[in-house]
C-alpha cells in the first residue's frame, strides 16, 4: 500500500464503541497459520447506518450483527488506506446494546508484527516455532477484528487452543484449562478494561520461576526450557520495583498477577502488555557467568521501564499517538528514579546525561526532528517515532519539569493525574492542569512550548564586572544542528534556569526564568574570575554557548576536577555540538579534550570517548595523514588514564570501576594502541583455545579488538564459538565484535551470515548497523543494502527495526555522495514509513559535510602542534 498524502486517514467513529470482546484463538505451529473467532458487545450512543472497525491481512467469514437475538442484514466494505471494514446497516441503529460476531484466519509471519511466529531451537536441537502477539502501534487488527485505537477501551475474554505440550498465556491468570485429545482449551480470566494495542497472547514452550510481592502479586519469568536460572535477576528486580511504583504512585498494580516472558523473537526490546510483559532475551535474561556489568545494568532499566508502563500507559493511556511520549517519556524518566532508589550502586543518574539527555538533544537539533506532541496522521507512522524524540527528549523534559516543581509536588501530581484518568485516555495538557494544581505553578504556561515545538534553546552568554556583581547578558536561539540559521521571529521558551559558581558552597544553586529572548542576570559577591555555570546538574533541556573568557575560568575547575562530574561532561557536550554546529570550531574541543586528560570519572569519559569517536569517524573523511595524527592524539590522551586502568579486576571495584575499565580498554583498541591490541589478541586466543575464559566485562572488547586484524582461520574460529553460545547475549557480543574486522572479503561474508537463519531476525539489521561505523564499513553496508533492498524491506516493513537500521548506517557519513544518493534511492523504492527517518538521515549527512569542510584544516592544524 501507497500512502497518498492528499488522503486523510480516518479515525474511527465514536458512535459505535465495543465494550467487550469475547476472543477465541487457536494457533497452528505446524502450518503457520490461525483462525478465531470475536464476539464483539458493542454500544450505539447515536443512530447510524454504519459499524466501522479495523481488520487487514485476514480472511473474514460468517460477520452478524445482532440486536439481542435479531440478525441484522448488512452489507460489507474494506478500505485499505484506512485498513478499515465497514457494515452498511440499511435499516439502521438505534441507540442501545449489539453484538457483532466473526470468525477470520490469517498467518503467522516473521514481521514481528500481529500474531506471528518466532522460531527458536529446543533442548534437543529441533527448530520449532512458538506464536507471540506484538500489537503496538495499532497491530491488534492483524490478528482479529477491533476498534485498534487507544482511545477504544473495553474489557477481553480471551480462549487459546493449542497443543496440549505447551504453555499459553495472555494477559490475566488462567481461569481454567481442559484437555480435548492433543489439544487444549486455556481460557483466561477477564481482562480490565484497556486498550486493543495491549491485548497479548504467547504459545510456545517456557519454564518459569516466581514469587509474590508484599501485596500478594505473583510474579513470574518466564525463559527457554531449562533456564530458570537467568531469569532469577530480572525477577528480584521485578519484585523489588512494583512495590515501589504502588508506593510512589499511591495506587496498586489492579491486575493480580505479572508475568515476564523472554520470546525469540521481538522488533522491540519488550513491550509492555498488561501483565505478559514480552522481552527480547538479551533484555530479560541474566548468566553470571557470561552477562557484563553494563548488560545486568540494562536489564535492571528496562525491567523497570515496562512494570512503569503499567501506569503510564495501560491505567492511563494516551488519547491518540501523538501524546506517545506520555507514555515512553514518562517510562523512562521512572525507571531511572526506581533503579537509582533500588540499586544505588550503580549511580544511575549520573548515567542520564549520556544515555538519554545528550541522545535526545543530538536529534532534536535536526531540522527534519519532530516535536514531542508530534501530529501523527497516520498509524504507519507511528513507529518511526519510537525515537530518541518520544522516550529520551519526554524524559529529560519531565526531570526538568520534576527538578523545578520538587519531588513532593511532582509526586502528589502524579498520583492525581493517574487517580483523575485511571482506566481512561489523557492527553498532554490534562497533564500539565494536574501538575499545575499540584503544585501552584504555571505548567500550562511553561511546558506547551517544550512539547509543542520540535528544538531547544541554546543560551549566548557574555560576562561583565560591575564592581563585586557578575553581569550576565543572556540570550536565547533556536539551536540548529547546521549552524545558527534561526531568526528573531522564533518563538521563545520559558527556561527553568539554574546556576553555580566557584563561591557557592555545597550543592546550592541560584534560580530564575529566562521568559524572553534577552535579559540580565546580576550574581553578588564574584570576583573578575570566579567561574560560573549554568545549568548545574544538566537539569535543562537547552545549551549554553559561554564567551571566551567565561569558558577560560571554567578550564581549570575542569583539569582539577573540582567541577562535579555531570557538569565537566555537560560542558564537554555542550561545546562538542556547537562545534558541530559551526557556533564554534573543532580546535577548540579538541583543546578542552586536552584539558581532561586527568578524567577520572566513568560518567565523564563516556561521554569523552563518544566525542572522540565521533570525532574520528568524521576525520575518516579527510587526509590519510590528518587521520594518522589524530590517532596520535587519541592515544597521547589516553596515556594518563590507562596508567591506572589493569585487565584484571581489583578487590572491592565498584559498578562504575567495571564500567571505565571496558570504556578505556576499548578506546585504546580504537587508537590501536598496539600493547592493548597484543594483550587483547592473546587473551582471544587462550579464550577459543579454552586455557583462559575472559571475564563478561571484557568478552566485548577483547572479541572486537581481537578480531579486528583477523584472517579467515581466525573468523571460522570465532563464528564456531558463536554456534556454540547459548545465552543470546553472548552471540549477539560476537557478532558485533566481527563487526570490527578490516577484511572486507571477511565482512562480506559476515553481511551473508548475518541475514542468514544462523542469525535471528531480530538481530541481523543490528549486525549491519555495528559493520557501518566506519567509512569502508558503511560503504560495504550501503552497497549491499541496495542490492538486497526488496528482501531487507519486505522482510521488516511496519517494524521499528528497519528506521532504526536506515538511522545507524548513516549517522557518522560525511560525503554529499552519498546524501544525494540516498535522497534518488529513496524516490525510487518502496520506503513506506520511514519517509522521515531518511530525511532525517540526509540532514545528518549533509551537516557531517559542512563540518568537515569548515574545520578539516583547522583540526589539521591543531594535530600537528599538539602531537
Amino acid at each position: 500500500m501507497v500512502l497518498d498524502s492528499h488522503q486523510q486517514y480516518e479515525k474511527l467513529p465514536k458512535c459505535v464503541t465495543p465494550t467487550h470482546y469475547d476472543l477465541y484463538l487457536k494457533p497452528d505451529l505446524q502450518s503457520c497459520t490461525f483462525e478465531g473467532k470475536v464476539v464483539v458487545s458493542l454500544m450505539v450512543s447515536s443512530p447510524t447506518n454504519q459499524v466501522k472497525f479495523h481488520s487487514i491481512d485476514l480472511e473474514l467469514s460468517d460477520v452478524e450483527l445482532r440486536s439481542g437475538d435479531d440478525k441484522l442484514c448488512t452489507g460489507l466494505s474494506t478500505c485499505d488506506y484506512n485498513e478499515s471494514i465497514t457494515l452498511d446497516v440499511p435499516s439502521g441503529l438505534q441507540v442501545g446494546s449489539y453484538t457483532l460476531s466473526l470468525k477470520f484466519k490469517g498467518l503467522l509471519d516473521d514481521n514481528f508484527r500481529g500474531f506471528y511466529q518466532a522460531k527458536y531451537t529446543s533442548c534437543d536441537g529441533e527448530e520449532r516455532v512458538c506464536a507471540i502477539t506484538q500489537f503496538e502501534a495499532s497491530k491488534a487488527h492483524r490478528c482479529f477484528p477491533c476498534w485498534d485505537e487507544p482511545s477504544f477501551k473495553a474489557t477481553f475474554d480471551i480462549t487459546v487452543c493449542c497443543a496440549k505440550d505447551r504453555v499459553a498465556l495472555s494477559n490475566m491468570p488462567i481461569s481454567s484449562e481442559v484437555i480435548e485429545l492433543d489439544h487444549k482449551l486455556v481460557r483466561f480470566a477477564r481482562s480490565p478494561i484497556m486498550s486493543t494495542y495491549l491485548v497479548a497472547v504467547v504459545v510456545g514452550e517456557f519454564d518459569y520461576i516466581e514469587q509474590s510481592t508484599p501485596k500478594g502479586v505473583k510474579v513470574r519469568v518466564y525463559t527457554p526450557l531449562k533456564k530458570q536460572e537467568q531469569g532469577q535477576f530480572a525477577l528480584d528486580a521485578a519484585v523489588k520495583v512494583l512495590p515501589y511504583f504502588e508506593d510512589f504512585f499511591k495506587i496498586l498494580y489492579p491486575l493480580p498477577k505479572m508475568d515476564l516472558i523472554a520470546v525469540p523473537s521481538l522488533s522491540f526490546g519488550a513491550m509492555e502488555n498488561w501483565g505478559l510483559i514480552t522481552y527480547r532475551e538479551t533484555c530479560l535474561l541474566v548468566d553470571p557467568k557470561v552477562s557484563s556489568a553494563k548488560r545486568i545494568q540494562y536489564i535492571a532499566l528496562i525491567v523497570a521501564h515496562e512494570i512503569a508502563h503499567q501506569w503510564f500507559g495501560n491505567l492511563v493511556t494516551m488519547e491518540w499517538w501523538d501524546h506517545l511520549w506520555l507514555n515512553e517519556g514518562y517510562a523512562t524518566f521512572m525507571e531511572f528514579l526506581s533503579v537509582a532508589k533500588l540499586f544505588p550502586d550503580y549511580n544511575i543518574w549520573n548515567q542520564f546525561i549520556t544515555l538519554v539527555y545528550s541522545p535526545a538533544m543530538k536529534m532534536d537539533a535536526l531540522k527534519t526532528s519532530h516535536p514531542v506532541e508530534v501530529p501523527v496522521k497516520h498509524p504507519l507512522h507511528v513507529d518511526e517515532i519510537f525515537d530518541d524524540i518520544s522516550y529520551n527528549k519526554g524524559a529529560s523534559l519531565i526531570r526538568m519539569l520534576h527538578g523545578y516543581i520538587g519531588d513532593d509536588d511532582f509526586e502528589r501530581g502524579m498520583n492525581m493525574y493517574l487517580n483523575k484518568f485511571q482506566y481512561k485516555n489523557a492527553s498532554t495538557n490534562d497533564l500539565w492542569k494536574v501538575l499545575e494544581e499540584a503544585s501552584q505553578k504555571p505548567i500550562s504556561s511553561i511546558m506547551p512550548n517544550w512539547t509543542k515545538l520540535s528544538g531547544y534553546p541554546v543560551i549566548f552568554v557574555e560576562r561583565e564586572q560591575v564592581g563585586n556583581k557578575c553581569k550576565l547578558l543572556l540570550k536565547q536561539y533556536k539551536f540548529c544542528a547546521s549552524g545558527n540559521e534561526s531568526d528573531s521571529k522564533f518563538e521563545n521558551w520559558i527556561i527553568p534556569m539554574e546556576y553555580r559558581t566557584e563561591k557557592t558552597q555545597g550543592n546550592s544553586t541560584g534560580r530564575f526564568e529566562l521568559a524572553s529572548k534577552e535579559d540580565v542576570l546580576f550574581i553578588n559577591g564574584l570576583n573578575k574570575n570566579d567561574w560560573v555555570k549554568l545549568n548545574p546538574g544538566q537539569y535543562g533541556f537547552y545549551r549554553v554557548h559561554y564567551s571566551p573568557d567565561m569558558l577560560e575560568n571554567l578550564m581549570p575547575a575542569i583539569s582539577n576536577l573540582s567541577l562535579p562530574p555531570i557538569d565537566r561532561l555537560g560542558l564537554l557536550d555542550d561545546l562538542f555540538a556547537l562545534v558541530q554546529g559551526g557556533y564554534s570550531t573543532s580546535d577548540k574541543i579538541l583543546d578542552l579534550l586536552l584539558s581532561m586528560s586527568k578524567e577520572d570519572s566513568c560518567m565523564v569519559w563516556s561521554t569523552m570517548s563518544s566525542v572522540l569517536m565521533r570525532l574520528k569517524k568524521l576525520v575518516e573523511y579527510a587526509d590519510d595523514s590528518i587521520l594518522s595524527h589524530y590517532m596520535a592524539f587519541g592515544r597521547k590522551l589516553l596515556h594518563e588514564i590507562r596508567q591506572n586502568i589493569s585487565w584484571d579486576p581489583k578487590p572491592n571495584e565498584s559498578h562504575e570501576d567495571k564500567l571505565l575499565r571496558s570504556s578505556i580498554l576499548d578506546l585504546l583498541g580504537e587508537f590501536e594502541d598496539e600493547t592493548v591490541i597484543t594483550e587483547a589478541e592473546k587473551r582471544l586466543k587462550a579464550h577459543l583455545d579454552g586455557s583462559l575464559e575472559v571475564l563478561p566485562d571484557l568478552r566485548g572488547v577483547v572479541y572486537a579488538i581481537g578480531v579486528k586484524n583477523a584472517n579467515q582461520d581466525l573468523y571460522k574460529s570465532v563464528i564456531d564459538m558463536y554456534h556454540a553460545a547459548s545465552l543470546q547475549e553472548e552471540k549477539e557480543r560476537i557478532l558485533y565484535a566481527l563487526a570490527a574486522m578490516k577484511d572486507q572479503v571477511l565482512i562480506s561474508q559476515l553481511l551473508n551470515f548475518a541475514l542468514s537463519k544462523h542469525v535471528r531476525k531480530e538481530t541481523s539489521l543490528d549486525v549491519l548497523s555495528a559493520i557501518s561505523q566506519t567509512r569502508t564499513g558503511r560503504e560495504q553496508v550501503w552497497n549491499y543494502t541496495q542490492h538486497h533492498w526488496k528482501n531487507i524491506f519486505e522482510g521488516y516493513a511496519g517494524s521499528f527495526a528497519l528506521p532504526h537500521f536506515i538511522s545507524g548506517v548513516f549517522s557518522h557519513a560525511a560525503s554529499d555522495n552519498m546524501a544525494t544518493d540516498l535522497e534518488e534511492f529513496s524516490k525510487n523504492h518502496k520506503v513506506l514509513g520511514m519517509e522521515r527517518t531518511i530525511d532525517q538521515a540526509i540532514e545528518k549527512i549533509r551537516v557531517n559535510v559542512g563540518w568537515l569542510e569548515r574545520d578539516t584544516q583547522l583540526i589539521a592544524s591543531f594535530l600537528k602542534t599538539h602531537v
